[in-house]
């Protein structure tokens, strides 16, 4: 029997230090590997998402990338599956800093790598954001997230908003409520599904609750995506982007301005997401830490 040693490492992505923000599991050069065997690994790290780094098929990309669930759907968008990845070339000494185009299915996306004294930084430009107008019902999703209608912010209204992955943007009164939210998965796949959007986040912009009293963040969420069998996610770059670009444009916040908001906090997995909107170009921002590896053997 044939053997294949698999190198494999854990970033821990919008983090300060190990152990916090998001943990993506990484595997580098996987190029030999069949789509069933990068969902075998995907299913076996059981992080929200596994990346695997791949040669790019467009000669104006530097890397491409692909991502999956252990429930083996594979996802797009520039998010924490992305910057991870990118965290990691920067870390290894693949990528230099100065800009960079990745390659994410069909799409071709900005990268900006920087090392500063408190570690590596990546910039990701986003898709152009797209915000739908009001979900009708509103009332059917208050009850699929175990909380009443009147926790619902009427005025920033329940939208599906998109820069790359549709999801569903459910905004409450205090950060109280975000941290009371109990989804019913069942309830909440059949909100999604009616609406159009992969996941949920749920976000407040009274953002102290669990983040702590008198922090800085302009919003405080939690991001919930049963259709591709994520319970919790401590930290969702491809919702951070639309939400963000939807309080610039409802006036919350001004065009150009760096938006802040804080997950993973219900998880004990403490993130920071900083997303910049300047019009239609939307930005992530954010580092980590490579925080593990080693081999599997196939």
């Amino acid at each position: 029997m044939t053997v294949r040693q698999v190198r494999f490492f854990f970033v821990d992505v919008f983090a300060a230090r190990p152990l916090t923000g998001n943990p993506l599991a990484l595997v580098p050069d996987a190029d030999g590997l069949e789509e069933s065997a990068m969902k075998a690994l995907a299913r076996e790290f059981h992080q929200s998402e596994t990346t695997f780094v791949l040669r790019p098929t467009r000669d104006d990309a530097r890397w491409r990338l692909r991502s999956f669930t252990p429930a083996g759907f594979e996802v797009g968008g520039a998010g924490h599956n992305a910057l991870g990845a990118w965290l990691w070339l920067a870390d290894a000494g693949r990528v230099d800093d100065g800009d960079h185009v990745q390659q994410i299915g069909d799409e071709l996306l900005p990268v900006t790598v920087s090392r500063r004294p408190d570690g590596i930084h990546v910039a990701m430009t986003q898709g152009s954001p797209r915000v739908s107008e009001p979900v009708a019902d509103a009332p059917a999703v208050a009850e699929a997230l175990g909380i009443g209608a009147s926790a619902i912010d009427a005025e920033l209204a329940v939208r599906v908003g998109s820069t790359g992955v549709p999801h569903l943007l459910v905004p409450v009164h205090g950060a109280e409520v975000v941290d009371a939210v109990r989804p019913d998965a069942r309830a909440l796949l059949s909100v999604l599904r009616a609406a159009g959007a992969e996941g949920c986040y749920v976000y407040s912009i009274d953002s102290r609750g669990d983040a702590g009293e008198g922090t800085d963040a302009d919003a405080y969420a939690r991001f919930f995506n049963p259709t591709v069998g994520i319970v919790e996610d401590p930290a969702t770059g491809t919702a951070a982007g639309p939400l963000a670009a939807h309080l610039v444009r409802a006036g919350r916040l001004p065009d150009g301005a760096d938006v802040r908001i804080d997950q993973g906090h219900a998880l004990e997995r403490p993130s920071r997401l900083v997303v910049n909107v300047a019009g239609d170009a939307v930005t992530l921002r954010g580092s980590g830490v490579v925080s593990g590896e080693g081999l599997m053997r196939l």
